[in-house]
């Protein structure tokens, strides 16, 4: 079983191997490699950004000794959230592609703050209000590449995910029940013939 210690190291190996070429700056207290290990174990932690901090320095400080405060950490996660692009696994012949619906808040209880990043839309045959993520999976089931959008927008808003890697991938993609090849023919993207029935 492996604890939670060699998870952030093999995570920080991980981050490590893809991000060698960027330098530390003389007056930064984290290497670039910590700081894309902070945000993604922020990401996979999946709670607040003070939970997240309370728990890191609770737990696991003498693995980023340098650590610093919580708003300027949460502001450099910010600021360099484009290097964990640079982790993302590499495209092959085949690849699928999926959205899935995330729940943010109850629909009843939609509109009440003017600060709310959800829509109204269908996931899985029910109303919800909140995002969708649109993900694509190489053949071995590592993400490629990813997008997300408010839940009102339709499955085909994500075509341009699929135009990035045309050249290099075949891409399975559903289409409501029908699962379909989307594939490069004469330079455009096309949709083949249904392949199956999802059950």
């Amino acid at each position: 079983m492996t604890t939670t210690i060699e998870f952030i190291t093999a995570l920080f190996c991980q981050v490590d191997d893809h991000l060698p070429a960027i330098p530390k700056h003389p007056e930064a207290h984290l290497w670039p490699s910590e700081v894309g290990t902070l945000g993604l174990l922020h990401a996979r932690k999946g709670v607040g950004n003070r939970a997240f901090y309370r728990w890191l320095t609770r737990d696991y400080r003498a693995l980023f000794p340098r650590l610093p405060e919580r708003t300027r950490l949460f502001r450099l996660l910010k600021t360099h959230q484009d290097w964990t692009q640079a982790c993302l696994a590499a495209p092959t012949v085949l690849g699928v592609l999926d959205t899935y619906g995330i729940e943010l808040i109850h629909p009843m209880r939609e509109g009440r703050s003017p600060q709310q990043i959800g829509r109204t839309g269908l996931s899985n045959h029910r109303w919800m209000v909140g995002g969708t993520l649109c993900l694509l999976l190489n053949q071995w089931g590592l993400v490629v590449a990813w997008a997300c959008a408010t839940a009102h927008v339709a499955e085909n808003t994500f075509q341009w995910l699929i135009r990035q890697f045309e050249e290099r991938m075949i891409v399975l993609m559903r289409h409501d029940s029908a699962c379909c090849i989307t594939t490069q023919v004469d330079g455009k993207s096309e949709d083949l013939p249904e392949v199956s029935r999802l059950t």
